[in-house]
């Protein structure tokens, strides 16, 4: 492979700015006719999809009633939590008010969800209520299981030696914290993790680790660390050329790759982690020193939507994910149910650029399947990850569910295979407002 970085001039970039409000990418034509209804309407979940919906929603329905469950009071934007981590933004960059984008006229409860009977078509709350609802949008999120990881709790990032940028907003600040201090004592090993399952941003372990190596080489000591990136399979991600690319650009900067090692325990103390090597010839424990590891928990629909009926039955996403069509987003066995977002079986599109694809599906089919009409939308895969190759750098990496997730570039004169500062500046200074659009249905 032959990978060139690309400079693009100002009047290029500026286009890439103005195509972000207005491209596939960034932007879709929203419909202006409003639907009557007499419909209760649940939306369970209040990140980047649920209130997608909520605004939509609550722009083309006229009459009934929506309700949002979402708890929380502060709204984070989850993809800049590895710039802060890499050390290039303030925690404090990636919050907001959630009042700030809930439309006005919906009913939001703010309370945490226990189960979901689905033949009943109730939402139950951990207060003891109940919410019925006629039509329900499941954009819960998914679940962090570090549990499954022997010895590893989040409260431990930021501690011996232990990072994770998925955490929380606190613990992406107290990774970087650790990076710091593992890149100012000048030596030592580094490990770095993929979970067996599908995460939210499957990129983020990746850029995780390219942006430590430019701290690392920064530093002028790069021969003195040793870095790992330990694997539980052949792949590293799920587009086949960048899978590529990566193998080998971390081959070229000196990662030692090991494919087939899953991450199982951690002790602390004694600063070790331990994975099973799974290369199909018996289960063979290994036991590894590190002075840094940045663990990537593994990742699931939470436990009160795996108890209920809603979850996936058989097949690939079986017991973990939510059941619903790839293309339709509605639920395979009840009809009234929708899913958008990380928490759905899907093979990709757990990143906040499938939630701007998969947001006017749901819509258009939601309200078909009101009327009683067949449902018009489908969803092709599409999602997207800026993949930061260094500070400072990135490619463009846009997919589908078509031909092997074969490239969608959205802009032509971007190449998704090559690396780019406009790329990066996307990354760091246009995508947030862009996501902030696709919150409040504008986009």
């Amino acid at each position: 492979m032959t990978y060139r970085p690309v400079t693009l001039s100002r009047r290029q970039l500026l286009k890439a700015g103005v195509g972000i409000g207005a491209s596939t990418l960034f932007a879709t034509q929203l419909h202006a006719n409003t639907i009557d209804t007499q419909a209760h309407i649940v939306i369970l979940g209040g990140g980047a999809s649920g209130m997608a919906m909520a605004n939509r929603l609550a722009t083309r329905l006229r009459g009934g009633t929506i309700t949002l469950i979402e708890p929380r009071e502060a709204h984070h934007y989850q993809p800049g939590w590895t710039m802060v981590a890499s050390g290039v933004w303030a925690a404090d960059k990636t919050m907001r008010p959630n009042a700030q984008f809930v439309p006005q006229g919906i009913n939001w409860v703010r309370e945490h969800a226990a189960g979901v009977d689905a033949e009943k078509r109730r939402v139950e709350l951990t207060n003891g209520e109940a919410v019925d609802y006629d039509y329900l949008v499941v954009a819960t999120g998914l679940q962090l299981n570090y549990h499954l990881i022997d010895g590893m709790s989040p409260s431990l990032v930021g501690q011996h030696g232990i990072g994770s940028v998925y955490a929380s907003i606190e613990a992406a600040s107290r990774t970087r914290q650790a990076i710091k201090a593992w890149v100012d004592s000048g030596q030592g090993q580094g490990i770095f993790t993929i979970s067996p399952t599908a995460v939210k941003c499957a990129g983020a372990p990746l850029k995780m680790t390219f942006t430590t190596l430019s701290h690392l080489e920064d530093s002028g000591r790069r021969d003195d660390f040793d870095v790992d990136f330990m694997a539980p399979g052949a792949s590293l991600f799920s587009q086949p050329w960048v899978d590529g690319f990566v193998k080998e650009r971390f081959d070229q900067q000196g990662v030692n790759r090991h494919h087939y090692h899953r991450l199982t325990a951690i002790d602390p103390g004694a600063k070790q982690a331990e994975f099973v090597l799974e290369d199909g010839d018996g289960d063979e424990r290994i036991t590894r020193d590190y002075d840094f590891i940045h663990v990537v928990p593994p990742m699931s629909a939470h436990d009160f939507l795996k108890q209920s009926d809603l979850i996936a039955q058989e097949g690939p996403f079986a017991n973990e994910w939510l059941d619903v069509d790839i293309h339709t987003l509605q639920h395979n066995r009840y009809p009234e149910v929708f899913g958008i977002g990380d928490v759905i079986g899907a093979p990709i599109n757990k990143t906040a650029a499938s939630v701007k694809a998969q947001a006017p599906v749901v819509e258009a089919n939601l309200l078909a399947q009101l009327m009683g009409k067949p449902l018009p939308a489908r969803h092709n895969g599409y999602t997207s990850c800026p993949m930061i190759t260094g500070i400072g750098k990135a490619m463009l990496v846009e997919f589908g569910y078509a031909d092997n997730y074969a490239f969608m570039p959205s802009f032509p004169f971007i190449d998704p295979k090559d690396e780019s500062w406009a790329v990066w500046v996307m990354k760091d200074r246009m995508l947030q407002p862009a996501y902030y659009a696709v919150l409040e249905g504008q986009a």
